[in-house]
């Protein structure tokens, strides 16, 4: 029987998109294990002292795929046992009784600073670009700031006792990024209605041997919702290929990969697991 998930890896801090993926994903009360980096959510995984599981972002609908999370990926041998649809919504927060008159600095990502300028720019704010969402709110709460303001999510302003003063504040509304369950081998089980997979191959690199792949796929009835090239190291302009595969059970899903097998080579499916929804 599969232990209960008590500690979860995240890139980022308290009060992330990250922790709000976990959240969705295993539930509110589920701890986390913040790492700076991405590395180092890979590697405490792999150590059972440290945690049981892992949330790491890999694609955005707008920026596109997280190249080297891809990387760290393969790299690994951890199991790809869900995913989480976020939307990201991105917020204007201060400390209770602050006003947009009160504000004259703006404190955030670059990122998110830039997923929010057409409504920053109305405004004659010094913008201030810092790490992290979460951590430029922790520090707004923390210094009792008067005139300095965060772009923020909806949990980092709950958990910092911020206010939303200008909620949605994001020009894309729809903007989501797609994150990955990690878990360990040992740790993992058969996922029940699993409707997804996600596998990595070379193909011999001749002329039209992708296509012919992704013919046999689309024949089998498969619906392909991603293929990533990434290049093979130390190979001359040679590249893997990373495939999301859709299905409506588990047969269909085996019964494609004997079929492709004799077209492809260093074959190795990274989870087999449940579509996530995006609402």
């Amino acid at each position: 029987m599969q232990q209960p998930i008590q500690r979860v890896a995240i890139q980022g801090y308290e009060g992330s998109f990250h922790q709000e993926a976990v959240r969705i994903f295993f539930g509110e009360k589920t701890n986390i294990l913040a790492c700076a980096r991405f590395q180092e959510v890979v590697k405490s995984v792999t150590d059972p002292s440290l945690c049981d599981a892992a949330v790491m972002a890999i694609e955005n609908s707008i920026a596109g795929s997280i190249l080297p999370n891809y990387s760290l990926l393969r790299n690994s041998d951890l199991v790809i046992s869900g995913e989480i649809y976020l939307q990201i919504r991105q917020n204007l927060v201060v400390n209770p009784g602050i006003t947009l008159k009160d504000i004259k600095e703006v404190h955030s990502h670059p990122m998110a600073i830039l997923q929010c300028l057409d409504y920053l720019n109305q405004f004659d704010w010094k913008l201030i670009e810092t790490e992290d969402t979460a951590l430029s709110a922790k520090h707004i709460h923390q210094r009792k700031s008067k005139h300095i303001a965060g772009i923020a999510s909806n949990l980092a302003a709950s958990l910092f006792q911020l206010e939303m003063i200008a909620p949605d504040i994001h020009t894309m509304k729809n903007n989501y990024t797609r994150f990955l369950v990690l878990q360990r081998k040992e740790n993992s089980e058969p996922v029940k209605d699993a409707n997804k997979a996600s596998v990595t191959f070379h193909t011999d690199h001749s002329r039209g041997s992708l296509a012919k792949v992704l013919t046999l796929i689309a024949n089998a009835g498969i619906n392909l919702s991603k293929l990533q090239s990434y290049p093979i190291p130390g190979s001359d302009w040679k590249y893997s290929f990373h495939a999301d595969m859709e299905f409506e059970n588990t047969n269909e899903f085996e019964n494609v990969i004997e079929i492709i097998k004799p077209a492809i080579s260093d074959l190795k499916i990274y989870g087999i697991y449940k579509k996530g929804i995006q609402t």
